[in-house]
């Protein structure tokens, strides 16, 4: 995720390249390997699958954003339709507690991809993994205090580095694929397995809703914001379903369940060697700390305009050392999840509230849907998608990942009971 831009204004590329940016940040090094082990031949299936769901969001994204036009985004799409009030107002909060998860399984897998290259291609033990957490967290957080532009600015140059190096590990890889490894033997995993596995990562597609922050500064908005979130979604749709088919092809599925934290290393060091394996390693670290970096500067922002709104404490009002209080309190915790859950656990709660505040969002462009000009049908489809892929996630998780269910139930909980107890109706609007 890439904080949004100052003012200025933005074309169609610009607009596109912020949508790519959001996506290809810190998730598809994160969660590619969770992808593979669950849906196995099917994995590239199973990217096509959460893209359509991202695809039919975006849709309502560009309507919303076309008529809301705000740095504002998802807050100010679901406050302008349905008010501010408990269940919009909790929504936001649960909105802030993705955003930590989110923080969670960057610097997750930042230790990961770390912690391999400095053991010479071998997971990291579990010390150094916290003290790689640490550091995951830590640095970026110091970033935010000294500059919190500081990556942001440089952001431009981290996505062309990692577009370029995902190119070359498609490229080199697509001549090696075995294909045979694409084709599901039996038994095969079930149609609902590789629909959980889509959804299980589709936090690997949150990030397009960034260019609806940059609504306000876009050129011609009719016309580039349709363009530009079809654009950025439909590339990333065909890069993961690439990417994934060179993994699934490259790797046997002992190798990808023996390495599912860096799978994506791992196939590059198949098709290019020790040099492909430390390329991807490196630029996965690089994009996982820019990705950190970004996430914890718009968590921090997000929480202060939330306390502003009386949807969070007070306290998250104030600032301590020039930052507001939404920086550490979104370090701190983020660095909780990334020490006490795997992976897959993070991806299924970052997938899982991502998945909700879709659905809402779907659903406010399905109710306006004459006002902002969109095709209710397919908003519709939108809400249909989010709602049916966040019930085979919880099912999924029910049965599989019973830490990751109970993390997202502690944090969706906590954050609708802050917006009862907490609320300040004196200085809400009235929506």
């Amino acid at each position: 995720m890439v904080a949004a831009p100052e003012s200025r204004e933005v074309g169609l590329v610009g607009a596109v390249s912020m949508g790519i940016g959001g996506m290809v940040g810190g998730g598809i090094f994160a969660v590619l390997g969770v992808a593979a082990v669950e849906a196995g031949p099917a994995t590239p299936v199973a990217f096509a699958l959460a893209g359509l769901v991202a695809a039919l969001t975006a849709y309502s994204y560009a309507a919303l954003s076309t008529h809301f036009r705000s740095a504002g985004g998802t807050a100010t799409f679901v406050d302008r339709v349905f008010g501010i009030r408990d269940l919009t107002g909790g929504l936001n909060v649960v909105l802030w507690a993705g955003y930590i998860a989110t923080t969670a399984l960057y610097v997750s897998a930042f230790a990961n991809y770390g912690g391999t290259l400095m053991g010479g291609g071998g997971l990291p033990s579990p010390g150094l993994r916290a003290g790689l957490v640490l550091v995951g967290v830590g640095i970026p957080w110091a970033i935010n205090l000294a500059d919190a532009s500081l990556v942001a600015r440089s952001e431009g140059v981290v996505v062309a580095v990692k577009l370029a190096i995902l190119a070359v590990v498609i490229g080199a890889g697509f001549p090696s694929v075995d294909w045979t490894r694409l084709v599901p033997a039996a038994p095969s995993p079930p149609g609902t397995a590789v629909f959980a596995a889509g959804m299980l990562i589709f936090v690997a597609y949150e990030g397009f809703e960034l260019i609806a922050n940059a609504s306000a500064d876009v050129v011609r908005p009719e016309r580039t914001l349709p363009w530009a979130f079809g654009l950025a979604v439909g590339i990333v749709v065909v890069l993961y379903v690439a990417i994934a088919t060179v993994v699934v092809g490259a790797l046997t599925p002992a190798e990808i369940a023996g390495s599912a934290d860096v799978a994506l290393a791992r196939a590059a060091g198949a098709t290019l060697g020790p040099v492909g394996f430390t390329l991807v390693a490196v630029s996965a670290v690089l994009a996982t700390f820019s990705a950190t970096n970004a996430t914890l500067y718009g968590a921090a922002r997000l929480s202060f305009t939330l306390a502003s709104e009386g949807e969070l404490p007070r306290a998250f009002e104030a600032t301590t050392w020039r930052q507001p209080v939404g920086l550490h309190a979104t370090a701190l915790l983020g660095f909780a999840l990334a020490v006490l859950l795997p992976l897959t656990s993070l991806s299924t709660v970052c997938s899982a509230v991502f998945l909700a505040v879709f659905a809402v969002v779907n659903g406010a462009a399905f109710k306006v849907a004459p006002t902002i000009g969109a095709r209710r049908w397919l908003a519709g489809l939108g809400v249909v998608g989010c709602s049916a892929s966040l019930a085979t996630l919880l099912v999924r998780s029910a049965r599989d990942d019973l830490p990751g269910l109970v993390v997202l139930a502690v944090l969706v909980t906590a954050a609708l009971l802050v917006e009862r107890v907490v609320l300040r109706p004196a200085t809400r609007r009235t929506g």
